[in-house]
């Protein structure tokens, strides 16, 4: 078991610094002048040589990829030209924004997906079961921002239920704080729950297949002892690795959710990074939502292998 947690952390360790390179010269090597940004184009020559040489541009890319690295290591993500401000002190600023819209959309497609996905498994190919792969397609087929354009109109403006951009931070009143996240949460938990669902409908219907299910259905054990103090809690080891992954790919992909319903979070300031042409800003994001993907991706494989016996058994084995 050690052997493969060390081999999935240099496997991380691995991920990580290609990611960092291919960020480095993608963002680096586009068209267009950092210091003439900066400065604007009334800046002189001289002033542009000078900002150049105090941002390290005028040195060889190598020793400038080199000293951006050694700076992640010590979590030094640079300065933004746009806010004078470190780029770490912006992303932790923002990131309780983004994680409160993650947590909550995760957290409803899961009740949703667990809910729909084992009754589906259950009742396979009747009427709940087709309602189930309906919400899956819909889910999977609406596009995020024309739903909550359509939440905006229909529960912000007409029914006034939800405020439609005024973001209350949870000191402000847990209440106002939950009231502002409901419609974009909801928004981003449809668009997950397709994927959620279809994965606890797989591994329930394999689940209930298994010879030891077939067991204690013969021995008289009740339906609800069978289907959720045997089957689910087997059934939702496979899963744990989808649920996983559909929460840090919501840390980094709430762009369009948090620009429609004006949210202060990750996503706004990765958009005005691109937009103002802040590459050090951008670099940062990007590579802060990589070691957010890579270490939830590191956290549910061990969890995965904790949990069940056979992918541990079969590390014993290799080991």
């Amino acid at each position: 078991m050690l052997n493969y947690i060390i081999k999935r952390i240099w496997s991380a360790i691995a991920v990580i610094f290609v990611v960092s390179f291919i960020t480095y010269f993608v963002l680096m090597f586009i068209p267009g002048d950092a210091a003439q940004l900066i400065l604007g184009t009334d800046a002189t020559a001289e002033q542009l040589a000078e900002l150049r040489t105090a941002m390290g541009l005028d040195r060889p890319w190598l020793i400038q990829y080199a000293e951006w690295l050694a700076g992640l290591i010590r979590l030094d993500f640079g300065t933004s030209y746009l806010y004078g401000s470190s780029v770490l002190e912006l992303i932790i600023e923002r990131l309780p924004v983004t994680f409160s819209v993650a947590f909550f959309s995760m957290l409803i497609a899961s009740v949703i997906a667990i809910v729909l996905g084992v009754v589906s498994a259950i009742h396979k190919n009747k009427f709940i079961d087709y309602f189930s792969r309906s919400i899956m397609q819909l889910g999977s087929a609406l596009p995020s921002f024309w739903i909550g354009m359509i939440f905006i109109v229909f529960f912000g403006l007409k029914l006034k239920w939800f405020p439609i951009s005024d973001y209350v931070p949870m000191s402000e009143g847990f209440l106002s704080y939950l009231k502002c996240l409901v419609m974009p949460c909801t928004v981003l938990a449809i668009g997950e729950v397709g994927t959620l669902i279809r994965a606890v409908r797989t591994s329930m219907i394999d689940t209930l297949e298994q010879d030891y299910m077939e067991m204690a259905k013969v021995k008289g054990l009740r339906s609800k002892t069978v289907y959720f103090k045997y089957a689910l809690r087997n059934a939702m080891i496979a899963p744990i690795n989808v649920f996983g992954m559909q929460f840090a790919k919501l840390m980094g992909g709430t762009v369009v959710i948090e620009s429609v319903f004006s949210l202060p979070g990750l996503g706004r300031l990765l958009l005005v990074s691109v937009e103002q042409r802040d590459l050090v800003l951008l670099q940062g994001i990007v590579m802060f939502i990589t070691l957010v993907v890579v270490l939830a991706s590191l956290a549910v494989d061990i969890a995965v292998m904790l949990l069940n016996p056979r992918i541990r058994a079969k590390e014993g084995g290799e080991q």
